[in-house]
């Protein structure tokens, strides 16, 4: 198969899908390796990206997804009917970063660390498919297990959970000292 049409089924595919598409599968479906596969999306993701086009081509992990540039947000929000704003509040956001530091990971977990009941915040996550189940650990009561997903990577523009940044060991201590004491005031200790 010739460059030009191993591109051109790269294109049509991505674009179509609307969902990542693993390496692997492309390498297959245009018949060649991976590594040039990753040649052939990066060459097409650079011409997406020099010229004045509106979309782009994201790699999540293993995969890639062609989706519109986030500079042309504004212009889709004027044609689009009632574009669904997600609002994380402080407890949303909290529950997702121990989500994504510690995943996978129980409710019970989570609860721990933050100190309070994350029931709603969960669902939140979920419902805006920035968290999802992993399945269940094994032990008494077979908890569930909470883990990010491939949204969570696009919302946030990061490629792979080793791209988060990494936590400052004396920070975390300071927020473990600052727990300690919310708790004991609430205890009355």
């Amino acid at each position: 198969m010739e460059k030009a049409q191993q591109e051109a089924i790269l294109e049509a595919v991505l674009f179509t899908m609307g969902e990542s598409v693993e390496l692997g599968k492309l390498a297959d479906l245009i018949e060649d390796t991976k590594s040039n596969t990753k040649k052939l999306i990066y060459e097409l993701k650079e011409r997406l990206d020099e010229k004045n086009h509106g979309i782009t081509i994201m790699e999540l992990e293993d995969s890639y997804q062609m989706c519109t540039k986030s500079e042309m947000y504004e212009y889709l929000i004027k044609i689009a009917k009632s574009p669904r704003k997600y609002v994380l509040t402080d407890s949303v956001l909290e529950t997702l970063s121990i989500i994504a530091y510690k995943q996978p990971v129980t409710r019970v977990e989570i609860e721990k660390v933050r100190g309070v009941n994350c029931d709603h915040a969960i669902n939140r996550l979920i419902e805006f498919n920035l968290v999802t189940e992993l399945g269940r650990l094994d032990a008494p009561g077979r908890p569930l297990l909470f883990g990010t997903t491939e949204e969570f990577l696009r919302r946030f523009g990061i490629n792979s959970l080793d791209s988060l940044p990494e936590m400052n060991p004396m920070q975390v201590e300071e927020f473990k000292q600052q727990a300690l004491q919310e708790v004991e005031l609430q205890l009355g200790v």
